[in-house]
């Protein structure tokens, strides 16, 4: 995939998309939906994708430019069950789970059609994808004004090399009920539908 024209059309809306690009810091790892799997499945490999991507950029944050690291799982294919769908219960876990520790996780579906903080149109994304990336506590929060509780975490989160799972089990379904408690009223979440997730290169 040539995402080059899109990720130049981004560095407009986030100054820090160019630079972490130059270093080698922007990473996409590309998931493709089967058809016909179920969508438990799906999700667990979306999360499990999630959190090696998180785990992935924790340590970088210490290095000279680390904070410019991210991590963008695509999601292609999937008729029965729409990457947006499939994403949204892991994208929910994963804030919640990372956002103490400073990280900040964030989805896209394609044709998504949205404006920025300044008005300005926010390019179609050609394709779904969830990101991970290092939060910036001054701007982030801001994105979080329904979930108060998570906003404030972030804003003075710290990673002190904690476990993030302290408590939790790793294993999908209980890391689903534990963010369905996590769930605000104003933002009810999709039920999720069919389809599975296979590793592409």
């Amino acid at each position: 995939m040539d995402i080059s024209g899109y990720v130049r059309a981004m560095s407009s809306h986030c100054p820090f998309l160019l630079p972490s690009v130059a270093r080698g810091l922007t990473g996409w790892t590309v998931y493709e939906i089967s058809e016909g799997a179920r969508p438990i499945e799906v999700e667990a490999e979306v999360f499990h994708a999630g959190v090696q991507a998180a785990e992935w950029i924790r340590p970088l944050t210490t290095r000279p430019h680390g904070t410019l690291a991210c991590e963008n799982i695509v999601l292609l294919g999937g008729r029965a069950a729409t990457p947006r769908e499939v994403m949204a219960w892991p994208h929910w876990a994963l804030k919640h789970l990372y956002g103490p520790v400073g990280l900040m996780f964030g989805k896209f579906w394609a044709g998504e059609e949205g404006t920025d903080r300044q008005g300005r149109r926010i390019p179609l994304p050609p394709f779904s994808f969830l990101t991970a990336r290092c939060a910036i506590r001054s701007l982030d929060s801001r994105f979080l004004t329904d979930t108060p509780d998570l906003a404030r975490s972030m804003s003075t989160a710290v990673d002190d090399g904690r476990t993030v799972f302290q408590g939790l089990p790793y294993e999908w379904k209980t890391v689903k009920k534990w963010a369905s408690s996590l769930l605000s009223p104003h933002q009810p979440l999709p039920p999720p539908r069919r389809p599975a997730a296979h590793r592409s290169s």
